[in-house]
């Protein structure tokens, strides 16, 4: 893959589905998108296909850290196809003119690549619209209008990755294919995902994972820093065992940051 292209990386992971804990409506709904997939080569022939937009545009909705970006790879990884992640706050360039060519390269490089398009921090496109008070103003919407555009002549799958769902301008939500929310996960999920973190380590005995899901409401990507935190801080302080003061500490900690 051409990674030459600004603001753009190739994203991949070693992580499995049962690796991540989504709902299950989450979760059957990104099948959806595998589904989708795997039967695109056949749809595109049938006579319907031909009444409708070509390509999968999604809406990831959900708070920073519920497993967005881990989905998308895993998406990737199934369907075997490389996953193309775009800064869409870099990507916007004060020059005029700019961000057009930029995404002209984008979409050419995933139609040569059969990439799956992942444009992150879609808030920064998709806000709510205000007044038109200059020119910057226009050309924002005018970049807008751009990515749509090629959005939806794009026949492969592009999925835009966003915090809340209400921040998005409602007639930008309606020109996506589906939206799929990731909510924070409940004391269940989140017991499930700390016994997922904790499978490679050894725990000590003062640890109530149970507790701890009850008593902490964070998100996969929190517990995951926090656990990397705990890790270090093992090795630093010669513990083979993950004791719940330092698992606390770090989850504290990333509580803070």
């Amino acid at each position: 893959m051409n990674l030459s292209i600004p603001f753009t990386t190739t994203i991949t992971t070693p992580l499995h589905w049962e690796d991540i804990v989504l709902q299950q409506k989450t979760l059957a709904e990104v099948g959806e998108i595998i589904n989708w997939l795997k039967q695109k080569d056949s749809f595109e022939k049938k006579e319907i296909a031909k009444r409708l937009k070509p390509g999968y545009s999604v809406l990831f909705s959900g708070a920073s850290g519920t497993g967005k970006t881990l989905t998308v790879t895993l998406i990737g990884k199934t369907a075997n196809k490389p996953v193309l992640k775009i800064d869409l706050k870099r990507l916007l360039s004060k020059y005029i003119g700019e961000t057009e060519k930029n995404l002209d390269k984008i979409f050419d490089e995933a139609v040569a690549s059969d990439a799956i398009l992942f444009f992150d921090e879609a808030d920064a496109l998709f806000g709510k619209r205000t007044e038109v008070k200059d020119a910057h103003d226009k050309y924002a919407n005018q970049e807008v209008s751009y990515l749509l555009k090629k959005m939806e002549s794009f026949a492969g799958v592009s999925i835009f990755a966003a915090g809340l769902k209400s921040n998005i301008d409602e007639a930008f939500i309606r020109r996506f294919t589906t939206r799929i929310y990731f909510p924070a996960p409940d004391s269940g999920d989140r017991l499930k995902i700390w016994k997922n973190l904790f499978v490679s380590l050894s725990l000590s005995k003062d640890i109530d994972i149970q507790d701890v899901a009850e008593k902490y409401e964070i998100t996969p990507g929190v517990m995951t820093n926090a656990l990397r935190f705990a890790s270090i801080k093992m090795q630093e302080e010669k513990e083979k065992e993950l004791t719940n003061s330092i698992l606390i500490e770090a989850i504290k900690r990333e509580i803070k940051n």
